[in-house]
């Protein structure tokens, strides 16, 4: 069965945007000799990826306008929005819930959970996701969008590795 998880950044008090959803500060502390490339890591078993909306509209407007920067991968964005799918990026008006238990069922790769919170919550709240990949970035927003609001229930996780550069810090768990 495939595993979903989560690879996201946020800041060191848990926003992953800020007010005004904005990702501007997500950088390290600025010494770029010891940056490490933790994507290219994680997307060797990454087939899929699921995303909101809001993460889409900020990718293909803010980010990466120019060009879809995951082209490697079948992408899911979750809305309500009437959008003409392609080969790459499949627009859906499914529950989030069940469409991840069933690419979870169907072969392949690994998933990634993109963003947004809303998405994130969901899946949590199910405990759909096997693994969290989360780089804390050394900036503290206090306030924005929590990456984890409030939780139906515990979920307990073991800490495989933590990998600290340039200020930040990746934390990888896998449910226990």
């Amino acid at each position: 069965m495939r595993k979903i998880s989560l690879f996201i950044a946020m800041s060191l008090d848990g926003y992953i945007a800020d007010c005004k959803g904005g990702v501007g500060w997500l950088e390290g502390q600025g010494n770029e000799n010891e940056n490490v490339d933790a994507y290219s890591e994680f997307v060797k078993n990454i087939d899929t990826v699921l995303m909101g909306w809001n993460t889409y509209y900020q990718i293909v407007t803010e980010l990466s306008p120019k060009e879809w920067v995951y082209n490697d991968f079948t992408t899911y964005v979750i809305t309500h929005n009437e959008h003409a799918s392609s080969e790459k990026i499949r627009f859906v008006n499914i529950n989030p819930v069940d469409l991840a238990k069933r690419l979870k069922g169907e072969s392949g790769k690994d998933i990634w959970i993109c963003g947004g919170a809303n998405l994130v919550q969901q899946l949590v709240n199910e405990d759909l996701i096997d693994g969290y990949f989360i780089t804390v970035i050394p900036t503290l927003l206090g306030s924005g969008i929590r990456l984890f609001g409030n939780a139906k229930h515990e979920i307990r996780l073991k800490l495989l590795n933590t990998r600290s550069y340039n200020g930040m810090t990746d934390l990888i768990y896998i449910r226990r």
